[in-house]
């Protein structure tokens, strides 16, 4: 018989661990998000399992009174698998940064993202290396001063939206670090997503790269730069929601409700269920406006559903019901 889930509160999912970053650091909020989001997903305590790798995110699991393991540095997302595969009745969320993941997690990263297994990664982006102090990740931008590019950064970024959706990516989400509400619901619905489910945090490291999304984050502008999309809902933005998206031809382009003819009925409408994931890439690469919320949520067959059919099938079409039969299906040797 099924054990009911108790109602929990976020305290709940909150260690006895003094949590040690940085004041004033988004990490924080994403702490207190998943906190948050936890109770609302209808998992049992004992369920959830926290992975991460090597970075200031990595020490995620220790503030949070679940299972969890401070694995090694890029190898989160192998180490979640064999959790998963172990044990599919297991919430799995993988806790990881730009460097952890893009750089000596790249491999990792776009495969299990290509496998589509039923876990969950949160990718805290700085673009920065923190823990180590500074030096650049493979999301700085070009021309950034850091500690190792004391002149400037000559190696152009990797998105974490585009390098997810090329690896086939089902699900992709992203959220400010300063947008706790949001960031809540879009962990919950990650979680009810079968499949693997990627959250991109644009978090601010505020002693090593300072301001890093300030362009679009900051809370003076963020209504008028940048659009929070929802399933089935018109693409629209703005401090005065008068602005909108459509599509002229191969480009997407921003207009203004009330200009040209233009009405709320000719904006786009957001489908982050479409299989074709064309719009979805267009809506990653955006600047301006800068898109957030969940942009792709395919359903799609999950590797463990691929492996059980798998599995059935070799089974039926077998004449081996049990060890003994393949033992002493052929020649048998006697051993002295």
């Amino acid at each position: 018989m099924e054990t009911a889930v108790k109602e929990y509160t976020y305290k709940d999912f909150a260690s006895d661990q003094e949590v040690r970053w940085c004041p004033g650091c988004d990490d924080y909020v994403i702490l207190r998000s998943m906190q948050k989001a936890l109770p609302e997903m209808g998992v049992k305590k004992e369920d959830v399992v926290f992975i991460s790798g090597i970075g200031c995110s990595s020490r995620f699991p220790y503030y949070m009174d679940t299972y969890g393991m401070h694995s090694i540095h890029g190898r989160a997302p192998a180490i979640a698998t064999g959790v998963k595969l172990t044990n599919p009745e297991l919430s799995v969320w993988v806790i990881t940064g730009d460097g952890d993941s893009m750089a000596i997690g790249g491999n990792h990263f776009i495969h299990v993202l290509r496998r589509n297994i039923d876990l969950n990664i949160v990718l805290f982006n700085n673009e920065i290396y923190g823990l180590t102090k500074g030096q650049f990740s493979p999301t700085s931008l070009v021309g950034q001063k850091t500690k190792s590019s004391p002149y400037g950064n000559t190696q152009p970024p990797f998105s974490a939206g585009e390098l997810a959706l090329g690896a086939q990516a089902r699900f992709f989400g992203r959220i400010s670090g300063n947008t706790p509400k949001e960031m809540t619901q879009i962990f919950i619905d990650a979680e009810k997503f079968k499949g693997t489910s990627l959250i991109e945090v644009l978090q601010n490291c505020p002693i090593f790269n300072d301001g890093a999304y300030a362009k679009y984050t900051d809370k003076a502008i963020r209504a008028d730069r940048t659009l929070f999309v929802e399933h089935g809902q018109p693409m629209i933005f703005g401090k005065d929601r008068d602005k909108g998206l459509v599509l002229n031809g191969l480009k997407l382009e921003v207009v203004t409700i009330g200009e040209n003819g233009i009405s709320e009925a000719d904006l786009l409408v957001h489908d982050a269920k479409e299989q074709d994931p064309t719009l979805h890439q267009m809506l990653v690469r955006m600047e301006y406006p800068l898109v957030t919320g969940i942009i792709r949520a395919f359903d799609d067959v999950t590797l463990e559903e691929r492996e059980d059919a798998l599995t059935a099938q070799v089974k039926k079409d077998s004449n081996f019901k049990k060890t003994d039969d393949l033992f002493f299906s052929g020649d048998i040797y006697n051993v002295f």
